[in-house]
This record gives C-alpha cells, structure tokens and sequence, in this order.
C-alpha cells in the first residue's frame, strides 16, 4: 500500500522503468511530469517493448496531450518492429465506462486509489506482483483494441482537453 503521493509516483515511475516487453497505462488524467517522462524514455530506450495507451475519454490535462505527441514523434504506430506493432493509443468514447487508472508491465504494475487526504487527486495506491499485473496487462491491451484510435499528431493535436 502506497500512502503518500512521493510514493505513489516512485512506484510508476519503477514499473515504467522495468518494462521490457509489454507497457500498458490507463487513465486520461495524467499530468505528473516525472512519470510522463519515464515513459518516454522506456520507449526511446526499448525499441522490443510494445507501449498500450488507453484514454477514457478526451485528457483532462494539456500535459497528457503534449505526452501523447512526444510518444508519436519517439515511435511511428504504423511501424512493426520485428513485424509486430509497437505503440498504440486508444481512446474509450463510451460515457458509460468507467474510468481506470494503471500503470503495468509484465510483472508489476501500480494502481492508484481513491484520495486518503482529500477530495481530489491521487495519492495513494498499491503495488501488485505479476500475476495481478498479467492481468491488467491483457486487460489493458484489450481494452486498446477496442478503443478509438488516436495514433497521428494530427489526432492528438484535435482531442479537446477536458478540464476536471
């Protein structure tokens, strides 16, 4: 159990960090630089991994969005590294769905939890092992499948940012 916000963002910073073959990270909601940023490099550093976006719904954040547009300039979603696809962003257009957050490679992932210090935000959360993080992997992955692509600056560029 993560309890403060400093240890919720080491601990996603370290799962984007050990990724190797599979990352996959949920919400619309991100803005914390520093995570944004371990991304990012887990993708410049690790031409095999295969990087899973999922959005539920437009950003909320003009950072999430300028994130999304460094990921596309890092990888092109059209190329297939050893013949397989190696980044791809989604977004759930359902109004219905549910919001999840999660940052998972193959045997770890993070999720955070409902504030414990407030209404708003997220500061808390748990560290799960790798069969829980299989899991959300596959979960992540499939519900990137059948999301709405958004995989060309262009697109990127026109998704309105939704304040929170």
């Amino acid at each position: 159990m993560l309890t403060r916000w400093t240890e919720l963002v080491e601990a996603m910073i370290a799962v984007a960090a050990g990724a190797r073959e599979q990352l996959v990270v949920t919400g619309s909601r991100s803005r914390e630089k520093a995570c944004l940023a371990a991304i990012e490099t887990a993708v410049a550093q690790e031409p095999d991994l295969v990087h899973h976006r999922v959005l539920y719904g437009p950003p909320r954040h003009r950072e999430l969005v300028d994130h999304l547009a460094r990921l596309l300039e890092l990888r092109d979603p059209a190329a297939r590294h050893h013949g397989v696809k190696t980044l791809h962003i989604g977004m759930v257009q359902l109004a219905a769905a549910l919001e999840r957050f999660f940052v998972a490679y193959e045997t770890a992932a993070v999720v955070p939890l409902p504030p414990f210090h407030g209404a708003e935000g997220f500061d808390c959360g748990i560290v799960l092992g790798r069969q829980a993080a299989a899991g959300l992997v596959h979960h992540g992955r499939e519900a990137c499948v059948s999301a709405r692509l958004v995989e060309t600056i262009e697109a990127v560029r026109a998704l309105p940012v939704r304040q929170s």
